[in-house]
């Protein structure tokens, strides 16, 4: 697949008694483009590029992508972030917000299976989007840049397409291994730079389907026919000029299809959980410790910095609503009915956890305490200083879901420190990070 410089290179017409004239050396570079390099046909000559090895890259992403964007907008519902302000990292989002729906409790696992899907198909799919773009890269070149507004239309699109997609999955590979070198918020940055993308996308597929599907069905080239896939036409992607072939059109989709194989063994274990586990090396964050408290946590009490002071003897949850207010000590609220609850975690970076056996005290109970009626919100708030995700409101379906628990003990012990003791909010089907950890103050039918 070695590239090499046009060896030909565009001659005006001999003019006599010395070069031309500036003016007509100008009109030459304008139509034809400097002497040499990537805008010159021959400067591209790997025989494997043509049209119908990129329409098998693009039939992958178009299914892949496709995929990727619905369970990343799925993620962005489940974030309630219609609900209060509060919720919602993206502020200003007006119409692109338009489908957002209350997020169900219902299956308890839809988150994790939904953010699973999101983060580890759009891993997989990196290496089949960098030979997409690898296939595609003469045209980037094409000479004259802009040739009509319909075609300016075309490029704006394909900037939008080719830099929305590598924006996002640069934010989201970097979001999953928790370094954020970029300015700002990540959901902010993730969420702005994905509907860029996507209308990109979606022009892309609407001008390029007939020509991925008439490439599709004609299928690769026979001997004597163009090496790149199709006879040369006005596609761009086929050389005039082939180098001789380093890689044959079925080694580089087998390269690409064993590059995306191993990126699915070494991250799918972060969602699935159980002894594939231990094959995830591209997760970050391992186990916090053994025991019952021996599974992963994103947070940990020293970086939300909590300390034993926060949560000793004195600690104390307040809980309001409807103009009442009590405050409970964490043996008051241990001496109330207890529930259990068989529930994940399941966070935005992708990683999960099986089921954990939690229990607690019922959100809706606590909501009675203070007579509060069901069906009702709540406004958690976290002792945990700094950061995102310190307060966080709870819709009534998942307030008054009796699997929702201000959890005490789970796998039949106290909370560690890292998993949120004294206490913590559980919810199915809820983010990670509405899962709020040190527990200070519920506000049961009041949201900012």
């Amino acid at each position: 697949m070695d590239e090499d410089t046009d060896r030909t290179s565009p001659s005006a017409p001999a003019v006599s008694g010395g070069p031309p004239p500036p003016r007509d050396r100008l009109r030459a570079f304008l139509r034809e483009g400097p002497p040499f390099g990537p805008t010159r046909p021959g400067f591209w000559r790997s025989p494997i590029r043509g049209p119908w090895t990129t329409s098998v890259l693009g039939a992958v992403l178009l299914v892949g992508l496709t995929l990727v964007t619905v369970t990343g907008l799925l993620s962005y519902a489940a974030y309630n972030p219609d609900l209060t302000p509060v919720n919602d990292k993206t502020p200003d989002k007006g119409l692109l917000g338009f489908y957002l729906f209350p997020w169900p409790t219902d299956p308890p696992w839809l988150y994790r299976l939904t953010q699973g899907i999101h983060v580890t198909l759009g891993i997989v799919l990196v290496p089949v989007l960098l030979a997409k773009l690898w296939s595609v890269i003469p045209l980037f070149f094409t000479w004259p840049p802009v040739r009509s507004a319909a075609h300016a239309l075309e490029r704006l699109s394909l900037l939008c397409l080719v830099g929305g997609a590598l924006f996002v999955f640069a934010t989201g590979l970097l979001n999953v291994q928790l370094e954020y070198v970029f300015p700002g918020s990540f959901y902010v940055l993730h969420f702005y730079g994905s509907w860029v993308f996507l209308g990109g996308f979606v022009v892309h597929i609407a001008t390029k389907a007939p020509t991925m599907v008439r490439a599709l069905r004609e299928g690769p080239p026979s001997s004597g026919e163009s090496p790149g896939g199709a006879p040369p036409g006005d596609t761009g992607l086929v050389t005039p000029d082939p180098a001789p072939a380093t890689l044959s059109r079925g080694g580089l989709l087998g390269m690409v299809g064993l590059g995306s194989l191993t990126l699915l063994a070494v991250t799918v274990g972060q969602s699935i959980g159980g002894p594939l586990r231990a094959t995830a090396l591209l997760a970050p964050r391992g186990r916090s410790g053994d025991g019952p408290n021996g599974f992963p946590v994103n947070n940990t009490a020293a970086r939300a910095r909590i300390g034993a002071d926060d949560v000793g003897d004195d600690w104390r949850l307040t809980v309001r609503g409807g103009g009442r207010e009590a405050v409970l000590s964490r043996e008051e609220l241990l001496a109330l009915p207890q529930h259990r609850a068989a529930l994940p975690i399941a966070c935005v970076e992708g990683w999960s956890t099986e089921n954990q056996d939690w229990s607690g005290v019922r959100l809706s109970d606590l909501a009675g305490l203070v007579g509060v009626p069901g069906p009702t919100g709540v406004f958690v708030e976290s002792l945990q200083r700094g950061g995102s995700f310190t307060s966080v409101g709870l819709r009534a379906n998942q307030v008054g879901d009796p699997r929702s628990l201000l959890a005490l003990r789970v796998n039949g012990a106290d909370l560690s420190l890292d998993h949120g003791y004294p206490a913590r909010v559980i919810v199915p089907a809820s983010p990670g990070v509405h899962n709020t950890k040190w527990i200070g103050r519920l506000t049961f039918g009041e949201l900012p």
